[in-house]
């Protein structure tokens, strides 16, 4: 079984490592010859490629099981960025690769809701934010492929948590009471969704998040009750958000009637590994 991911980051390489201890011929792209470098010592195929201009690919990897796009536009893309890796990306990797099955990485934020509700995959998607259109035009040509869509909340891991750094470095504030709602989903959780999809052949849109929403107070009393600090105090919400100014809880409920589990169901169960932040 061959597999491209197309994006060897953060999840993407995590989720590359998972297919590939399973005997998967596993091929990495990445955006820069310095991150293919930075894996040069892993036991699979890795390569510096511009997936909007994919010129093709060598023989052996014409026609692979499955294409995974997990690529990012990288911090501050805007418009241009986005279209030019999520649609233009995925457009060039389907018609260089023709893969059997695809899998598109998108994420929750398109979904506008701003009511505190419960959001599935059947919720009307509203993206507040021109990105999260963008997204929604790259998950219509996985979906088009017969693919799998699976929409991220917001991502951490090791060495990478945002409500954690913002609490270490002072900068950390409640939105008013501190009751907008938060929905996130471990690293190894994502990459497991993965391979979980690839394995079984999912199609269509799956939301990718933990069990437990929280209120963004409860989730920096967590952090403060690990840490022995205060609370962050009281400030106005920010005008703008990368993904947008929603508030919902996002169900996973979809997903782990495939047979999906979270290793961590919350963000509380992961603290205790992601101390001390690196």
């Amino acid at each position: 079984m061959k597999v491209i991911f197309a994006g060897c980051g953060f999840l993407g390489e995590a989720a590359a490592d998972l297919f590939s201890a399973l005997g998967w011929q596993v091929l990495g792209l990445c955006a820069s010859q310095d991150s293919a470098d930075r894996l040069k010592e892993k036991p699979f195929e890795v390569l510096a490629m511009d997936i909007a201009d994919t010129p093709g690919f060598s023989k052996p990897w014409q026609s692979p099981d499955l294409l995974v796009h997990c690529a990012s536009s990288g911090r501050g893309g805007g418009r241009e960025a986005y279209h030019r890796v999520y649609v233009q990306g995925l457009h060039q990797l389907l018609a260089a690769a023709t893969p059997s099955h695809v899998i598109f990485v998108g994420s929750t934020s398109v979904y506008g809701q701003t009511d505190g509700g419960i959001v599935d995959e059947a919720s009307a998607v509203e993206p507040p934010v021109e990105t999260g259109k963008i997204l929604l035009e790259a998950e219509s040509l996985a979906l088009a492929h017969g693919g799998c869509v699976l929409r991220l909340s917001g991502i951490y891991g090791p060495g990478r948590s945002v409500l954690l750094r913002k609490f270490l470095d002072g900068t950390a504030t409640l939105d008013g009471e501190g009751s907008r709602w938060i929905n996130q989903i471990h690293r190894d959780d994502a990459a497991q969704a993965i391979l979980h999809a690839g394995t079984k052949k999912l199609s269509g849109i799956y939301n990718v998040c933990d069990d437990t929403p929280a209120r963004q107070s409860e989730v920096y009393s967590w952090i403060a009750s690990q840490l022995g600090g205060p609370l962050p105090p009281r400030a106005p919400a920010p005008a703008t958000r990368k993904r947008g100014n929603t508030n919902k809880r996002v169900s996973n409920a979809k997903l782990k009637m495939t047979g999906w589990q979270p290793l961590f169901p919350a963000y509380k169960d992961a603290l205790p590994g992601l101390l001390p932040l690196s």
